[in-house]
């Protein structure tokens, strides 16, 4: 597919709505016509995804693509997202890139020169006019430094800020709209959600952040000598221009034979994939974009990791957690993985933890037989998420956007090593991972922190003490365990013991009235002894009345089941 020219996107998003709207659509104001275009494309995939098809999913992804820049972003956050689409869906919208065409350089120029504060001639000794790489957010060109040193240089398109901003306000609004109206059974939290990514796409327009990741990567990986991290310089970093060291190298998946028969393919793809465990397990912070366009095997030998506007943060317990999911995945242990996976997960209604159990023993196992090539760590971590969804748990986001994140890491250590064991290289590190947890959680603040709460347990402890034994001396201990509410049973017991008796008496007016029936009286009521109708009429009065009681009662115990 062709590079798409940006300004294009304008008028992008009234053809799709009018592919639904007709040409109403066209007419619309410009933001109006926004929100045709988004409220279209939502009623269009909505039926599709009852019944999922390739077709409907390669065309949500161009549809986002034809949105512009924003939507390509929001694509790519779905397709983390298993709790919410169907597995083509997740497969197409992980295939979506940027797709778009330079901007001028004209416009470069005029950019970096704002940004920079100096004229392109007097900043670098070189800046080529072609870019070597464009994106709906920015582009990058080679340079040079006075001093000679080879340099990237990534420069955000023109006001792509405000269009994102006006993108962001349309997508807020319809996720407000869709939780007040009860979307997905309120399944999902849209707003939420739309929170998190205004909030990682904003921080993404911002470069000086993509520069701090780069610092913080590199010093994270800094023991791994065959993996390198372009670093930024500083003097040469804005929000809205970038510049850091120039990688000379091939793209992993672009690499030709000869060179493949020159490098160590299997100890790089051991070694990248170690980089990632540490990443995610020891250090909570990982490039979360390792697709085949940014990792490049460097003229050096070394992979380099690029792009690192998208990265992804764990929390302590998430880590050891995710560790413990992995090994037990692993391993062939599902009734681990799947405690792991309870515990960190939210319970909603519906829950079946038998099911739940039952799927992802199949799961391990059908993971534990697959043959190398087909074994898919990421894959399984999204199987996973997508299992505990339709059981009634809302696995945690981050397992779905390290699944992802797995995946692509996968394609890339194929391109390198075919035959590497990448379960295998998972099991080998578990040990040295988790005692490297350890050491991590020894720190010196790590022990401050606990000997700070043994000074308080030591403090309270001869009180508590105190008041125990005062309690047990003047036999005023008490143990109280609750395991069932006897109040409750004694009540529903009182409404059986009432429902007999009035039972009773009512057979008793039955057979009094029958009885009085057959003696002769002057008091007439209906044609029969008046006595044995009232003790009849009696009778029947309190019988509907108890039917209506136990209706009543059942129908309310219903509606709260």
């Amino acid at each position: 597919m062709e590079g798409r020219d940006a300004g294009a996107d304008a008028v992008a998003g009234p053809q799709v709505a009018a592919r639904n709207g007709g040409g109403f659509v066209l007419s619309l104001p410009a933001k109006l016509s926004r929100y045709a275009s988004v409220a279209a494309l939502l009623l269009e995939h909505r039926g599709a995804l009852d019944d999922p098809q390739q077709d409907d999913a390669e065309r949500l992804a161009c549809d986002l693509e034809a949105l512009g820049p924003t939507f390509i972003k929001l694509g790519q956050l779905l397709s983390s997202r298993a709790d919410l689409l169907p597995p083509v869906y997740l497969a197409a919208l992980a295939r979506l890139q940027d797709n778009v065409a330079p901007f001028s350089f004209a416009d470069v120029e005029r950019i970096v020169e704002s940004e920079l504060g100096v004229r392109l001639s007097k900043g670098f000794s070189l800046f080529e006019a072609e870019p070597i790489a464009a994106a709906s957010l920015g582009q990058v060109h080679r340079a040079a430094l006075r001093d000679g040193r080879l340099v990237a240089v990534k420069v955000q398109r023109p006001d792509i800020d405000k269009r994102v901003s006006e993108d962001l306000e349309t997508l807020g609004e319809l996720a407000e709209f869709l939780d007040n109206h009860g979307a997905m059974e309120n399944r999902v939290d849209f707003s939420a959600m739309m929170a998190e990514f205004r909030k990682a796409t904003l921080a993404e327009l911002d470069y000086r952040n993509e520069a701090g990741n780069l610092r913080t990567l590199a010093g994270h990986l800094s023991g791994f000598k065959s993996i390198v991290v372009p670093q930024p310089v500083d003097d040469y970093t804005t929000a809205r221009v970038l510049t850091m060291d120039y990688v000379l190298g091939t793209k992993v998946t672009t690499l030709s034979p000869l060179v493949r028969l020159e490098v160590d393919g299997e100890k790089l793809g051991r070694d990248l994939v170690r980089a990632y465990l540490h990443q995610i397990i020891i250090d909570g912070f990982f490039h979360a974009d390792p697709h085949p366009g940014n990792i490049f095997l460097t003229d050096d030998g070394r992979i380099a990791l690029l792009d690192l506007g998208m990265v992804g943060q764990l929390s302590p317990r998430i880590q050891e957690r995710l560790l413990e999911l992995l090994i037990g995945a692993a391993e062939g242990r599902p009734d681990e993985a799947t405690d792991v996976l309870i515990e960190l997960g939210k319970r909603v209604d519906g829950f079946d933890e038998a099911g739940l159990r039952r799927d992802m023993a199949e799961l391990v196992v059908r993971y534990q037989r697959a043959t190398l090539e087909d074994v898919q760590v990421g894959r399984l971590l999204l199987e996973v998420s997508r299992t505990a969804g339709a059981y009634g748990i809302k696995a945690p986001p981050e397992i779905t956007i390290l699944g992802k994140t797995l995946l692509n890491l996968e394609q890339v250590v194929r391109a390198l090593a075919p035959r590497l064991d990448v379960n295998a290289t998972i099991r080998q590190q578990s040990v040295p991972l988790m005692r490297k947890r350890m050491i991590k959680s020894a720190s010196p603040g790590a022990a401050l922190s606990t000997m700070l709460e043994a000074k308080h347990f030591a403090e309270r402890l001869p009180g508590r003490v105190n008041r125990v034994l005062d309690a047990l001396a003047g036999n005023e201990l008490r143990l109280k365990v609750e395991m069932i509410d006897e109040g409750a049973v004694i009540d529903g017991l009182q409404k059986v013991a009432n429902r007999i008796a009035l039972g009773l008496v009512l057979a008793a007016l039955i057979v009094a009235a029958a009885v009085i029936m057959q003696v002769p009286t002057s008091f007439r009521l209906f044609g029969y002894p008046g006595l044995a109708m009232i003790l009849f009429i009696m009778a029947a009065g309190g019988g509907a009345m108890l039917t209506a009681q136990i209706v009543a009662h059942d129908r309310s115990r219903r509606r709260r089941t």
